[in-house]
């Protein structure tokens, strides 16, 4: 069902681009007679370049796993109430980014700070290409600001992590170990009224195993969004099996190709993105060199030039 809904999307898109041509068609015959109506045809012109563009962007999403809803998880680096709230303020600006695209995001995993922002934050993200899009934004984040919680007003510099890992359903098969996987149970702070604070609802799993190079990994998997703990427990397993599954992903795309390997690391392991408050306003991307000013606008969850520019670098 799910891919014969995606070839239906393409059909209804290819459509409407065949109705814009047909409108231009229309328009022209009319200019030809001598009637004004070159607004309208050079709208219906700018509407079916935009769509023409839109479609395209989308037809290099043509990975195995582009089309999966995603699970984004958001840690802060090293410095405290200064990085636990620029994590705060990049949770907020994906939130933003979900809303404004069109798709449902869904808190799974949200622990406060100490004094501000954040300490972890794990994301659900559902929709039509929701790992495709998103799949730009894997590796580290860097600000550059005065910071708010310094009394000298000194220009601080902070980190965040941001992972992206699709999201698996009942096509893919993991099987893991029961054994090497850790169950720790948690007072809630989501949804469920009195009982969260009565009854240990939260859940979190922790396996501890091989993958297939051999190499031993230790995953976490947290979740406190649900009102019971089976429940939590059921999504937390579905993040660790999506996380066991990213990497092998991961291990079976390096054999493959040994240069996209090393570039893959390279992402992972360092900054990708800037964002300069001070003392100029800027936002760069250091993968493709795109940037904008505009850094209230980004925070907001203008996000798509810089990921458009990432996926078409990569084609």
């Amino acid at each position: 069902m799910q891919d014969l809904n995606h070839e239906k999307n393409w059909i209804e898109k290819w459509n409407e681009l065949d109705e814009h041509r047909q409108n231009i068609t229309l328009f022209r015959e009319i200019m030809s007679e001598g009637d004004d109506v070159a607004a309208e045809f050079n709208d219906e012109v700018a509407r079916l370049k935009e769509k023409v563009e839109d479609l395209e962007f989308k037809n290099m999403l043509d990975e195995p796993d582009d089309r999966r809803d995603t699970i984004v998880t958001i840690n802060p680096g090293a410095g405290g109430t200064e990085s636990q709230d620029w994590a705060e303020m990049i949770y907020r600006m994906y939130v933003r980014w979900a809303e404004k695209s069109g798709f449902d995001a869904n808190v799974l995993e949200y622990q406060h700070g100490d004094v501000a922002g954040i300490k972890s934050a794990t994301i659900e993200v559902k929709g039509n290409f929701a790992y495709g899009y998103l799949k730009a934004e894997n590796g580290v984040h860097r600000l550059v600001r005065i910071s708010p919680f310094d009394s000298n007003a000194r220009r601080h510099t902070s980190f965040c992590s941001v992972f992206v890992t699709p999201m698996i359903d009942d096509e893919i098969e993991i099987d893991l170990n029961q054994d090497d996987i850790e169950l720790q149970r948690f007072h809630s702070g989501g949804k469920g009224g009195q009982n969260v604070n009565k009854v240990e609802t939260g859940v979190r799993l922790v396996w501890t195993g091989n993958l297939s190079d051999g190499r031993q990994e230790r995953i976490v998997a947290e979740c406190q969004q649900e009102r019971s703990q089976l429940q939590n427990r059921e999504k937390a397993m579905v993040m660790l099996k999506s996380k066991v599954y990213d990497l092998e992903k991961r291990i079976k795309e390096q054999a493959k190709n040994k240069l996209e390997s090393t570039k893959m690391k390279n992402e992972w392991g360092s900054q990708i993105r800037s964002y300069v408050f001070h003392p100029y306003n800027m936002v760069k991307d250091h993968r493709t060199n795109h940037e904008t000013s505009d850094v209230e606008g980004v925070m907001d969850g203008d996000l798509d030039a810089f990921i458009k520019a990432y996926l078409m670098s990569n084609v």
